[in-house]
């Protein structure tokens, strides 16, 4: 390693609670005492089977710990907070696994889903960045300069961003593109860690240092056979 300091940049959790207490703990392992940061890259929540515990877990840490703890916002976690606006929004929420969500709260609607958890959610960030690396949940728009991004871009993009080579000035760090081979796509200018635990792939943390890059290690646990 070329920094004492690491970063793990931890992959779409949705809902997969038990990987993500693996994870921690592989992690903890690799880091060794060392000083290290978590970026969490969003989609925490829907389609697994704990939404709940993965955002307490995750949330609490974030208190614990602010200055070496980051989590950002996913789109699904927007599509939450949306769905608190409109009919047509929470109709289109629960489609897309917030119905997994409501039963691991053991609540009937969005609004019955806890304040504080709520609110944290509504103050998630949609970029973080480090000296080398932007760190998004779905990419950044070609182009357009990471820090004036559209929010909208951040949490949704696809195409534009994932074909051809696109230099950011920063290795961009993302998820939000499920790679159902269960391995991360590492390209010279971004690595998506998206391994598609949800549907049976692995959950994937990136380990980074300040040098500039792809990820300098790999981390994943898989669900038991």
């Amino acid at each position: 390693m070329q920094s004492t300091v690491l970063t793990y940049a931890i992959g779409d959790i949705h809902g997969c609670s038990d990987l993500l207490d693996a994870l921690l703990e592989r992690i903890e392992a690799h880091a060794e005492g060392r000083e290290r940061r978590l970026v969490f890259l969003g989609d925490y929540i829907d389609r697994g089977p704990d939404s709940a515990a993965v955002l307490r877990t995750i949330s609490r840490m974030h208190w614990a710990e602010p200055d070496h703890v980051t989590c950002l916002m996913g789109n699904h976690e927007r599509m939450l907070l949306d769905s608190l606006t409109t009919e047509d929004s929470a109709l289109h929420w629960l489609a897309n696994g917030g119905e997994a969500t409501l039963d691991s709260f053991g609540a009937r609607e969005v609004a019955d889903l806890p304040s504080a958890i709520l609110d944290w959610i509504e103050g998630l960030p949609t970029l973080h960045s480090d000296a080398a690396h932007w760190y998004v949940h779905a990419g950044l728009r070609p182009g357009v300069p990471a820090s004036e991004c559209d929010p909208h871009d951040r949490l949704w993009i696809r195409d534009s961003f994932l074909d051809g080579e696109h230099d950011f000035g920063r290795h961009v760090v993302h998820g939000h593109t499920p790679q159902r081979n269960g391995r991360p796509e590492q390209r010279r200018y971004r690595t998506n860690l998206d391994t598609a635990a949800v549907y049976g792939g692995a959950l994937t943390a990136g380990v980074f240092t300040d040098a500039a890059g792809p990820a300098e290690s790999i981390l994943q646990v898989r669900p038991s056979p």
